[in-house]
């Protein structure tokens, strides 16, 4: 297995407001504050390259305390000068929330050219919320999605200029500078939680798929129906493309990590996530077949499970080292998932980073048979 390094950036404030997103006023945002945060998060990232993390995972997000980066590019950017080795994943650009996706094509260009060709490009539709906070309408998203990640692609590989004639994005010349340096472009990642759409949309581009924050059970399921699609469309999937986005909480003894656990991963769920259903499901955001599945999946809100859901659920992995091997195991060798992005939500800084040397010292030197193994290799095509 690989092991990338994920971040949120969460601002990790305690409210009772019904909302974390769109409606959580910022005067609870302290700048000060937020500026101890990002620098302590970006030495987290840094420190998980210094300790054998494969990759450093971004993302983002808009107008909530969960994720605090509106802007992932930027974030990838600051790791491109300060990293040499590690595989910079931007998890993702939201495509259909931006006016201008060109601008995506040229900054993640720039990043993969500043960073030697390190560089992985998420595309995402970006939750629910997100649509009330840039005011992009939630009937089109698809659609949107589907033309802005074409027009990138044509950017990032056929020579220029020319003309891109869409519903959404029109451009009389299509030129960009830089381009990409890695051929034929950055390979592409698809974070989902199971949409039919987006299953059958990667899987027919070789798109490695990337599960987050879902049950164990409907990952099994997710990743069949994509090995499925793979088929339908002449390969055997990869290893390397399905991947598992989830938190681990590892510590001296299973009682210790179940301490930290529910003091800090609980937060994710039950704050971090707590939104109402309006802003989870806004109409037009989800195709009639895919709600049908969510609706037979009998899926929770996140602020519905409860500790005892998330870890018998399989959400989040905690433990001693040995039992964190144990039940990684289980996504190696049954859902032969090749690539784990985890978050490490131990409370402090300087707990972060005894975590993380934990967890890299007795947790994935177990998993390291691949070590040699591009993981992207021939799956940005």
């Amino acid at each position: 297995m690989k092991f990338y390094y994920f971040h949120l950036m969460p601002y990790p404030l305690e409210h009772g407001e019904p909302s974390s997103w769109v409606t959580l006023s910022n005067r609870h945002y302290d700048p000060a504050v937020g500026h101890v945060l990002y620098n302590q998060y970006l030495d987290q990232l840094e420190y998980a390259e210094t300790l054998g993390w494969d990759g450093l995972c971004v993302n983002e997000h808009h107008q909530n305390c969960y994720g605090t980066m509106p802007s992932p590019n930027v974030m990838a950017a600051m790791l491109v000068r300060r990293t040499r080795r590690a595989r910079i994943a931007i998890l993702g650009n939201g495509l259909p929330l931006r006016e201008n996706p060109l601008r995506v094509a040229e900054e993640i260009a720039m990043l993969d050219v500043a960073s030697g060709g390190r560089v992985i490009s998420g595309f995402v539709r970006g939750i629910g919320p997100e649509y009330y906070s840039t005011a992009v309408n939630p009937t089109h998203s698809r659609e949107r999605f589907y033309e802005a990640a074409e027009l990138i692609l044509r950017a990032w590989t056929e020579p220029g200029p020319f003309p891109f004639d869409g519903r959404f994005y029109r451009y009389p010349f299509v030129n960009p500078w830089p381009r990409p340096l890695q051929r034929p472009h950055p390979p592409v990642w698809c974070p989902s939680q199971g949409s039919a759409e987006t299953v059958e949309w990667a899987a027919r581009r070789r798109f490695p798929y990337l599960m987050v924050f879902t049950p164990i059970k409907r990952i099994a399921q997710i990743y069949g129906e994509y090995r499925e699609a793979c088929e339908r469309s002449g390969y055997t999937a990869s290893r390397y493309q399905l991947t598992v986005n989830l938190p681990i909480v590892v510590a001296e003894s299973d009682a210790k990590a179940d301490a930290i656990a529910r003091r800090n991963a609980l937060w994710v769920y039950h704050v971090g996530l707590r939104m109402p259903l309006q802003f989870w499901q806004p109409p037009g955001y989800t195709t009639e077949a895919s709600l049908r599945r969510l609706l037979a999946a009998g899926l929770k809100l996140p602020t519905e499970l409860s500790f005892e859901d998330l870890e018998a659920g399989g959400y989040i992995i905690c433990g001693s080292p040995g039992t964190v091997r144990d039940k990684l195991r289980v996504f190696a060798d049954e859902l032969r998932a090749g690539v784990v992005c985890s978050g490490f939500p131990a409370g402090t800084h300087e707990a972060t980073l005894e975590m993380m040397q934990l967890f890299a010292e007795e947790v994935m030197p177990h998993f390291r048979e691949d070590a040699d193994v591009d993981e992207t290799a021939g799956v940005g095509r």
